[in-house]
């Protein structure tokens, strides 16, 4: 990535600063200084990936590209203060995030205003990195990109190196000087782990790493306070068999942040660059898509409902829309059996099995006031459904999910030039919510 200053200047144009080794954080145009007390988080899975290396980065390069108008689009209807983007590539010199900033984001997309991220952050991934090992047990180590047995035998799944990355946009400063990233974690070194037995050999279980992707400690300083962004993307509990690893590495991967935030004395947990230990008593918003719903679904062990009890983060309120509602309804089939509230559920999977569940979170710490929240999924009838629709969707099979917190004492209303929308009240029943 490129090195911001200690001091964190807001720095005016695409300036190239130092690199450092994980990832990726730019400015690219000066953001406002005024003083704020609500700022709106967000995650949203916008399904940008591609078969080969390079190809979204290629696509990214014509502004005409309609799947990335109405991800665009439809960031540019809730216009966070801060967005976690699951599922865009991830490249060496974070070409592929830039074009997307650049050419959708920057440019208003159906009359909307643009989006400016000055701060962009881009960690490099698992996905596609070859571990050498047959993890797959499919008696071969498949080495060459492009097909399924390949990502299999990836430390995370991807049929090229950097599919389905992350990457962190935001109108705040970025302290890249503390980021903190675990993509090299061993699966091996966490207490308790779920490893299955006898699935892994030896020699694969002493390299074997936690995270899919990578699990990322992203400090965002906003008018002087500092929120630890913690951002992921777990691998989903399936597409495997009754060792269930798939399933079990879930379930590690989201405990991981259970004990980054509540136990400051985890010696086990090492950055990627030697640092120990845990996060400590920060204010944080855990954010991603963890491919885990408390009520419904396949996944194992619970690891989302000890994460949404945790003593530190405010894991009862659940961002909620009226579109989800009505396709549970309308969709039916399993949906009909779910015990989960559908207004919640934040994506859109199939009726057969595991059907829409609630998947993506967006989940501050007890400090960080919750002001409002949703997720954005009109119902059928609304204009706006045709940025989320149906399968085959026009952009992801996610729903874009938001939270506004308080931060600090109030002093004065946010800067104008946001555009103004419905009210996002706790209920979460609206898809578009008010910025002040």
């Amino acid at each position: 990535m490129w090195r911001m200053s200690r001091r964190l200047a807001l720095l005016a144009g695409a300036l190239l600063l130092k690199p450092v080794a994980t990832g990726h954080a730019q400015p690219f145009a000066a953001a406002g200084a005024d003083a704020v007390d609500t700022v709106r988080f967000a995650t949203f899975n916008v399904s940008l990936y591609g078969s080969r290396t390079g190809e979204v980065a290629e696509r990214l390069a014509d502004p005409a590209w309609e799947k990335a108008r109405l991800a665009a689009a439809t960031i540019q209807e809730v216009r966070p203060d801060v967005l976690l983007v699951n599922e865009i590539d991830w490249d060496a010199d974070g070409e592929t995030v830039r074009r997307f900033v650049r050419n959708f984001l920057a440019v208003g997309q159906g009359g909307r205003e643009p989006l400016d991220y000055p701060y962009v952050y881009v960690p490099e991934v698992n996905t596609g990195v070859q571990s050498g090992h047959d993890l797959d047990r499919d008696g071969a180590v498949t080495g060459t990109p492009g097909a399924r047995a390949y990502g299999n035998d990836a430390f995370g799944f991807g049929v090229y190196p950097g599919q389905y990355g992350l990457a962190v946009l935001s109108r705040f400063p970025i302290d890249v000087e503390r980021i903190r990233t675990f993509r090299l974690l061993r699966w091996k070194d966490v207490p308790g782990n779920l490893l299955p037995e006898g699935w892994y050999t030896a020699a694969a279980r002493e390299v074997l790493r936690l995270s899919s992707k990578t699990h990322a400690d992203v400090p965002i300083v906003i008018d002087g306070t500092t929120v630890h962004l913690l951002a992921s993307h777990p691998t989903p509990p399936g597409f495997d068999g009754p060792e269930d690893r798939n399933g079990r590495r879930n379930h590690d991967e989201i405990r991981f942040w259970e004990s980054y935030v509540g136990d400051a004395r985890a010696e086990w947990i090492v950055d990627d660059v030697g640092r120990r230990g845990a996060l400590g008593a920060q204010p944080f918003v855990i954010a991603g898509d963890l491919n885990a719903d408390p009520n419904d679904g396949n996944s194992t062990g619970g690891a989302i409902q000890r994460l949404l009890a945790h003593p530190r983060v405010q894991g009862a309120f659940a961002p909620r829309s009226a579109g989800g509602a009505e396709q549970s309804r309308l969709q039916g089939r399993i949906n009909g059996e779910h015990r989960g509230d559908p207004a919640a559920d934040t994506a859109d999977f199939n009726d057969g099995g595991p059907g829409n569940l609630r998947v993506d979170y967006v989940v501050p710490s007890v400090d960080l006031p919750i002001v409002g929240g949703g997720v954005f999924w009109p119902r059928s009838a609304e204009p706006l459904f045709g940025l989320v629709g149906m399968h085959p969707f026009p952009v992801s099979d996610h729903r874009l999910v938001w939270v506004d917190v308080r931060i600090g004492t109030p002093r004065r209303p946010r800067a104008p030039g946001i555009a103004p929308g419905r009210a996002s009240r706790l209920d979460g029943d609206s898809h578009r919510g008010e910025r002040r």
